[in-house]
């Protein structure tokens, strides 16, 4: 569940639910996916949200791949972190973890207008035992750490041999390390002070007579006085330490919150951390980061990275990817940029095919609002052009929609690729480059699924031939580039406007997939629908008796154009999943020019020759809807410039 289908689909009816159950139906969903044959590369392809090499940093000296982190709170008990592992984490956190169960039935309240999660009980969780049956389950390879955590209400000792045991049952190869919680914001300075000192102590026995290597975060209360933090930090002894957590739970008589407001709290912590870390140490937030301004926030203060926890169920699970991305427009901005390919290196090659396309189906137009038939067409059919129409009155209209249908679509195609390498291509973009080589890669095969038919068609032909050798070129030697305009930074109306915007665009794309694929199919099958036949008022062995060259002739044009709406859509589609950027005003007006052409010729041609069916014209009406739609709602998302407003810090 993307963005643009979680916050305008599902978050609506999950968050008519109670919160446990919502949770259970979305997590157990994900699970499901997840287990398919192929189920994690549908979870990736539909939020393209692999990270880049530039994201992969350390935590407590454990490499990751990006700075982003789920924590424990999402998924508790574990059920889709196969799932989640595919979102663009860099990380995982499990728990908290106790030596035994802590349960609790009362209902988790969910504060959708002040973006605030009350849990009945922070520590609430399976217990070790059950958690380590789960473990053997199949998962991910992301590095993963354990809140260890002692029982509640446990004495001082008891609290120390607890963790200990955990430490012990949870080390493993593919363990990362552990963050303990060791703090308790009512106990005072002193307590606090004798609980690290008895906690480090343990630490120090583990490591010189187990053998204990893995890292160990000390976990920082979220509502804990920053002053009080800062005295303990300057008395304790925290070389023993590998790095900080921020905790994410403000306790309350209610239970524990956990929401945006947690920032507030965070901040003051993690510059309190900063001022006290060694050069090993590392600091994760893991409060309030509901949208990447947030994790900009955290990162600014001192934080080397963030955990997502209510932030994920409020924003959506594009959230992390939304942070790579602002991350590393951060790191990158003030890097000169490189330096502009060779218009002959790939990008041009991918702009002269498109042209090529747009010229052709200009032609092709012009040719099947004219004449029809080509003279090819005659020779193979050995009827004239006048002969067609004493036949019937209706046969070269009927092929005159078939021709001036492929003929819009040939020119949206040739939009596309050429604002796709003019604004993608050239600048290294993997999401552009893949949305060309998907298309041409189903494109391509489809010029010749008329030959079934016997009929071989020298102008189809003669375009591949031409046109196939700049698809080769343009997919040479044409390595990622990290993206280099400002991002998105805030779930403000216009985004979520927007995520509407980008949910008409992907259900457009997939309509006019199946919509190619259906066409291509009857092409090579049926040739007709019943509307064609009532239109033309005749029927298929009638047509065959007259000439039975023409079923294979209507053939060609009808599988042809199912081949080209299916190779557009199929664009279009991945366009939809991973292009629509904030600001982005190239992308507006090609999605604009791009879906134009192709509607304007289906429609004008079937109102010019008077096929009006409804039925037959429903699924045109359906898209021109939500081409318009998609186009106003996306408007002001990426017609607009409004990060000088939206990068001040928050």
């Amino acid at each position: 569940m993307p963005d643009w289908s979680y916050q305008t689909l599902f978050r609506p009816l999950l968050f008519r639910l109670p919160s446990r159950a919502a949770r259970n139906v979305t997590l157990k969903a994900m699970r499901r996916v997840s287990r398919l044959p192929g189920g994690t590369l549908l979870i990736k392809t539909l939020g393209h949200m692999e990270p880049s090499p530039l994201l992969e940093s350390r935590v407590a000296n454990v490499p990751v791949p990006t700075p982003v982190g789920l924590s424990g709170s999402v998924d508790p008990d574990r059920i889709a972190h196969r799932a989640l592992a595919q979102f663009g984490f860099g990380f995982m956190e499990i728990g908290p973890v106790t030596l035994f169960p802590v349960g609790n039935g009362e209902p988790i309240r969910n504060d959708a207008k002040r973006q605030l999660l009350t849990y009945p009980n922070e520590y609430e969780n399976e217990g070790l035992v059950r958690l380590k049956e789960r473990l053997g389950e199949p998962g991910h390879d992301l590095p993963r750490f354990f809140r260890a955590s002692p029982m509640p209400d446990s004495s001082g000792e008891e609290a120390v041999d607890q963790l200990r045991t955990l430490l012990l049952a949870l080390r493993t190869e593919k363990t990362a390390g552990f963050h303990i919680d060791a703090l308790d914001p009512d106990c005072g300075d002193v307590a606090n002070l004798r609980a690290l000192e008895r906690v480090g102590a343990m630490i120090r026995r583990l490591r010189a007579e187990d053998g204990f290597r893995h890292p160990v975060s000390l976990r920082v209360p979220l509502d804990y006085p920053p002053n009080d933090l800062y005295l303990l930090l300057s008395q304790a002894d925290l070389s023993v330490w590998s790095g900080y957590v921020v905790g994410e739970a403000l306790r309350t008589p209610d239970g524990a919150e956990i929401g945006k407001s947690g920032k507030a709290y965070a901040q003051p912590l993690v510059r309190r951390l900063k001022a006290h870390a060694l050069a090993h140490q590392s600091i994760v937030a893991g409060a309030g980061v509901h949208e990447p301004q947030d994790a900009l926030d955290m990162i600014a203060e001192g934080a080397d990275h963030v955990l997502l926890g209510s932030g994920l169920v409020y924003a959506g699970p594009g959230l992390p990817k939304r942070i790579n991305e602002a991350l590393i427009y951060e790191k990158i901005k003030t890097e000169p940029a490189p330096a502009t390919p060779s218009f002959w290196r790939h990008w041009g090659w991918m702009r002269l095919l498109g042209i090529g396309m747009i010229v052709g189906g200009i032609l092709a137009w012009a040719i099947a609002a004219s004449s029809v038939v080509l003279p090819y067409d005659e020779r193979f059919l050995e009827m004239t052009r006048d002969e067609l129409i004493r036949l019937n009155g209706h046969l070269l209209h009927f092929m005159s929609h078939d021709r001036i249908t492929l003929a819009g679509t040939m020119i949206s195609i040739g939009i596309l690729y050429d604002r796709l390498a003019r604004y993608g291509l050239r600048d290294g973009q993997h999401w552009a480059r893949t949305s060309l080589l998907i298309s041409g890669i189903v494109g391509f095969p489809s010029f010749f699924l008329y030959l079934g038919y016997g009929f071989f068609d020298p102008l189809h032909a003669a375009a591949a031939v031409v046109l196939f050798p700049m698809f080769l070129l343009a997919m040479r030697r044409n390595p990622d580039r990290p993206f280099r305009r400002p991002v998105n930074l805030r779930n403000n109306p216009t985004w979520r406007r927007a995520m509407w915007g980008q949910l008409c665009f992907v259900v457009l794309g997939a309509s006019l997939s199946l919509g190619g694929l259906v066409i291509a199919t009857i092409g090579v099958t049926n040739v007709f629908v019943p509307q064609d036949l009532a239109f033309m008022g005749t029927t298929r062995e009638e047509l065959r008796t007259a000439n039975p060259n023409l079923i294979p002739l209507i053939a060609h044009d009808r599988a042809g154009f199912g081949g080209a709406l299916f190779s557009d859509a199929v664009m279009l589609l991945a366009v939809s999943l991973w292009g629509i950027q904030q600001g982005e005003r190239w992308l507006w007006w090609t999605l604009l020019a791009g879906g134009a052409p192709a509607f304007v010729a289906g429609l004008s041609v079937h109102y010019g020759i008077a096929y009006t069916d409804f039925v037959h014209l429903l699924p045109a009406y359906f898209a021109v809807l939500l081409y318009i739609l998609g186009l106003i709602l996306l408007y002001p998302y990426m017609m607009g410039n409004p990060w000088p407003t939206e990068r001040t810090r928050a």
